[in-house]
């Protein structure tokens, strides 16, 4: 059993928590943004679940279009760098969104303009920052940076949430999203102080060619079936996640459940959840991770099954806690399994096609969702997107390679490689 004292001591070092701090800041940042968006539109003259549908369908699909380009860039260049570039997109974005709303000028293809922009910062960040941590911390400390990281970032869901729908309720969508794009810009400020030293690249990695680089990533992606079956659940998983968290479940906190406030509820149960999960999660070494990981996915379909079956809010609320200690205890053994057993130069170019590829149905579950409301009601169609999670469930439980999955010894902490063996990442 590892000591939760030697982890905290990760806290003293000062790269790591300036990345802890940025990355908390950003996190409450964009806790604001789903409350504000969601009810920003829907309370524009005219507005409905399709138009909700079109807004957060044009925030989904950059993220899957641009993703793969920001691995690349992740793996070729300072990825601080590139992480600053994706905060600050994130800022400008929700800047636009948010002058929009308070002056009460917001045409549908504006509100589209300013969603493809932050969709496009998250492209670039999301990579990046997967790859990022082995390069502040030793290997065999990485499940507790990720657990820490991860902690951070859920305190701030539970403050944001919370936040986001009083700022709502009190002031408007508008200037919720404006403190939104401040935390952004406050990020990237933080993430410009880590200025952390130019990385190294095997020589015998990838070349200078961007489609040699793609090719380099997708070699290292499908030779491990654990990663590509894992991802393509997740494709269907995220699916029924976005039309039930972006538009289903705001449509029935609306019309039947009290607005704002009551999504927010729901939403800061889930990251009591999280924060639960992390701590769970720092501690436990399973033998076998994924196995472990894909099992705890079945429990997240339950509070749409609650909402889809009118189970009261308190119910509701107690489904996304267990939501959340599942997602979370998943997530840090994901992105450890990821970071120890896929070499560093192609981390995030995996990175990019494991959210490429467990985002690529996103976009249909947000386009369908706001239809589907209409046609069958919007509690039925929770009810289905409950049952699509189980489904895809149970078929990555057939794969051999995610039921016997084992990590690798992490060794000593590593130390820098000989130069002849290594050259030099270019510069941004």
């Amino acid at each position: 059993m590892h000591s939760y004292r030697r982890d905290l001591q990760l806290l003293r070092d000062r790269r790591f928590a300036l990345l802890l701090a940025a990355r908390t800041v950003s996190v409450l940042g964009s806790a604001f943004a789903p409350v504000a968006l969601a009810f920003g539109v829907l309370e524009l003259a005219g507005a409905n679940a399709t138009t909700l549908s079109v807004v957060l369908a044009a925030q989904a699909i950059p993220q899957v279009v641009f993703m793969l380009a920001g691995g690349v860039l992740a793996d070729r260049f300072p990825r601080y760098r590139v992480m600053i570039a994706g905060e600050v997109l994130c800022a400008a974005a929700y800047t636009v969104l948010a002058a929009m709303l308070v002056t009460g000028w917001a045409p549908l293809p504006g509100l589209v303009v300013g969603a493809v922009l932050s969709g496009i910062g998250v492209a670039l960040f999301y990579p990046s920052l997967v790859g990022i941590v082995p390069e502040v911390v030793a290997a065999e400390r990485l499940q507790a940076a990720n657990g820490l990281l991860r902690l951070g970032t859920n305190f701030a869901r539970i403050a944001g949430y919370a936040l986001a729908g009083a700022t709502v309720v009190l002031v408007g969508a508008g200037p919720a999203l404006a403190v939104s794009a401040a935390m952004f810009a406050g990020s990237a400020l933080l993430i410009a102080a880590l200025r952390l030293p130019a990385r190294v690249r095997s020589a015998t990695g990838t070349g200078t060619n961007p489609l040699a680089d793609l090719r380099d990533g997708w070699r290292e992606f499908v030779s491990r079936q654990w990663i590509w079956v894992i991802v393509l659940q997740f494709a269907f998983l995220v699916m029924a996640l976005q039309a039930a968290h972006g538009v289903l479940g705001p449509v029935v906190a609306k019309e039947e459940m009290g607005g704002a406030a009551a999504w927010s509820a729901v939403l800061a149960g889930e990251a009591v959840g999280m924060v639960v999960g992390v701590v769970i999660a720092i501690r436990i070494r399973p033998r076998r991770p994924m196995l472990v990981s894909v099992l705890l996915t079945v429990p997240t379909a339950l509070p749409y099954l609650l909402l889809g079956i009118y189970a009261p809010l308190w119910m509701v609320v107690l489904g996304a806690v267990v939501m959340g200690i599942c997602f979370d205890i998943f997530g840090v053994l994901w992105e450890t399994s990821l970071q120890r057993e896929i070499p560093p130069d192609a981390l995030s170019r995996v990175s990019s096609y494991d959210a490429l590829g467990s985002l690529m149905f996103g976009p249909v579950g947000l386009l369908v969702a706001g239809p589907a409301a209409a046609v069958f009601g919007a509690r039925p169609t929770l009810i289905a997107c409950a049952g699509l999670i189980v489904l895809s469930t149970l078929a990555a439980l057939c794969s051999p390679g995610v039921r016997n999955m084992r990590l690798s010894d992490p060794g000593p902490a590593a130390e820098p490689a000989p130069a002849a063996a290594k050259v030099a990442v270019p510069a941004a």
